[in-house]
């Protein structure tokens, strides 16, 4: 399989996978930038997202929790320029777009809707701290799912 190097492709290849492979993908995004989440569900969500053997209900409770928290914080958002709290958002965000229901299908695949979360909270966090250097989320996801197609369990 060629490398994913841009978004076109990194779109083609989550779109061609199979929910749990999305899923867990997904939450690799997430997890890549739960460094601001301020919020334990999260990582709970987060853990349950990253398991292939989770069971149905679990996975049901993690989507609740964290779009639970998704809403709740986005009524933080634009309010002032807390961008720590908005980046916080977006790992909430991203976590509950890997976990969202099959029944909830969207143009784009659960994956890119966790990946662009994540780039969002990416740039929250950098705008709270322009001297930071981040690392480039966009490559880092490309990274993630390269290292994840390259696996031999994949």
């Amino acid at each position: 399989m060629a490398s994913i190097s841009n978004d076109q492709a990194l779109r083609q290849t989550l779109n061609g996978l199979p929910e749990t492979e999305q899923r867990i993908l997904a939450a690799r995004f997430a997890q890549s930038v739960a460094e601001w989440n301020r919020e334990e569900r999260i990582l709970r969500a987060i853990e349950t997202a990253l398991r292939a053997d989770a069971s149905p209900s679990e996975l049901a409770d993690a989507y609740r929790a964290a779009k639970s928290y998704a809403t709740k914080t986005y009524t933080d958002c634009g309010k002032d320029t807390n961008w720590l709290a908005q980046a916080d958002h977006f790992v909430a965000a991203a976590i509950a777009a890997a976990l969202s229901p099959e029944s909830h299908a969207q143009p784009q695949s659960k994956a890119w809707k966790a990946a662009v979360q994540a780039r969002m909270a990416v740039n929250c966090a950098m705008m709270e701290d322009e001297a930071e250097d981040l690392a480039n989320e966009a490559e880092r996801q490309y990274a993630v799912v390269n290292d994840y197609l390259a696996a031999p369990s994949a």
